[in-house]
């Protein structure tokens, strides 16, 4: 069966669904001949790039835990994005592996070659913030990070 769009010689336009080897029906306004219209056709959605890297998970947790279904269906996302990316290397962007993704590198993984930036905070010798500490192995920093003994 197949939705046909017809008109007749006097102008009127209407639509059927018949088997195509049906003949075709009189117009049911005129009762006049009907021919066949060729019809327009829309084609709908929208395109998409597959989402970088980057943007996929970079962790056993990130998978629902090796969901096989989930890490599947990323396989098969990170081939189409490959498969764009061969076909568009402005795409492609830096492909050198990723060392380093979370904590302080969650917004801007390190990547294999890149120098990694002294910390911030707490969690290193950076203190900026402490006049002078010390330690249990027998030493102390000033605000400038000099070592003085005492």
């Amino acid at each position: 069966m197949a939705i046909y769009e017809l008109a007749c010689a006097t102008g009127h336009h209407f639509e059927v669904i018949q088997s195509f080897t049906a003949p075709l029906p009189s117009c049911p306004e005129c009762g006049g001949a009907t021919r066949k219209i060729p019809s327009s056709f829309a084609i709908g959605g929208t395109a998409t790039v597959p989402p970088p890297p980057e943007r996929m998970p970079q962790t056993w947790k990130g998978t629902y835990r090796g969901d096989r279904d989930y890490v599947t269906e990323l396989r098969h996302t990170a081939e189409a994005r490959q498969e764009v990316e061969d076909k568009h290397p402005e795409l492609a962007g830096d492909r050198r592996p990723i060392v380093a993704h979370e904590g302080r590198y969650e917004a801007a993984p390190l990547r294999a070659g890149d120098t990694p930036t002294a910390p911030t905070g707490t969690a290193g010798h950076s203190h900026s913030h402490a006049p002078k500490h010390g330690h249990a192995h027998g030493h102390g920093h000033d605000g400038a990070g000099r070592t003085s003994t005492g």
